[in-house]
C-alpha cells in the first residue's frame, strides 16, 4: 500500500479539512473567518501573525487558518502550506489599484509544490460596497479562464460580503464538496 493510500486512509477516519486563507491585506481573511465562526465582527484588527479556528461543517471538522496579508508577512505564508487540502484567496473587490498585485501574489502562491493539490477558492469579496467589481470582472483581471496554471486545478470564484455574509455559505459549501469529494471518495 502506498504512501499516499495510507494517508487518504487516515484522512478518511479523521474527516479533517485544512483550509489556509490568503490574501492582500485589508482584503476581509479575518472578517471572513469571524463571519463563519459567528464571532462578532464590529471590530476587527489587522492580522499580524495568524488566527486558527476548528468548526464543523457538513460532517467535517475544519481547521481555518487565516494568515495576515501584509506585504512583511507575506514571506512567511509558505510556513503554512504543509498538509493545505484548500486554499481561500480573498480578493478586495473594491481595490483596483492593487488588483494587479493579488494577481501575482496568487500566481506565485499556486507555483508552490505543497499547494499543487489544494482546491482553490477565491472570494471576491466586499461586494456589499458600491463600485465593486463583480465575481466574473474578478476572474477577468486574474486570469483565471486563460492563465494555464489554473488548468489542473479545482478553483471556483464566489461573490460575497464578510460583513453581510452573502455568498460565504456558497463557496465554503463548494470547496468543502470539492476536497471531500477529491480526498475522501478516492481512499
Amino acid at each position: 500500500m502506498g504512501l499516499l493510500a495510507i494517508l487518504k486512509k487516515i484522512k478518511q477516519k479523521e474527516k479533517e479539512m485544512r483550509l489556509l486563507i490568503l490574501g492582500l491585506d485589508s482584503a476581509g481573511k479575518t472578517t471572513i473567518l469571524k463571519r463563519f465562526c459567528g464571532e462578532p465582527i464590529d471590530k476587527i484588527e489587522p492580522t499580524l501573525g495568524f488566527n486558527i479556528q476548528s468548526l464543523q461543517h457538513a460532517g467535517y471538522t475544519l481547521n481555518l487558518w487565516d494568515v495576515g496579508g501584509q506585504k512583511s508577512i507575506r514571506a512567511y505564508w509558505r510556513n503554512y502550506f504543509e498538509s493545505t487540502d484548500g486554499l481561500v484567496w480573498v480578493v478586495d473587490s473594491t481595490d483596483r489599484m492593487r488588483l494587479e498585485l493579488c494577481k501575482q501574489e496568487l500566481l506565485d502562491l499556486l507555483q508552490q509544490e505543497r499547494l499543487a493539490g489544494a482546491s482553490l477558492l477565491l472570494f471576491a469579496n466586499k461586494q456589499d460596497i458600491v463600485g465593486a467589481l463583480s465575481a466574473s470582472d474578478i476572474a477577468d483581471v486574474l486570469e483565471l479562464n486563460t492563465n494555464k496554471q489554473y488548468d489542473n486545478r479545482h478553483w471556483s470564484i464566489h461573490a460575497c460580503s464578510a460583513v453581510t455574509g452573502e455568498g460565504l455559505a456558497e463557496g465554503m459549501g463548494w470547496i468543502v464538496d470539492d476536497i471531500g469529494n477529491r480526498i475522501y471518495m478516492l481512499a
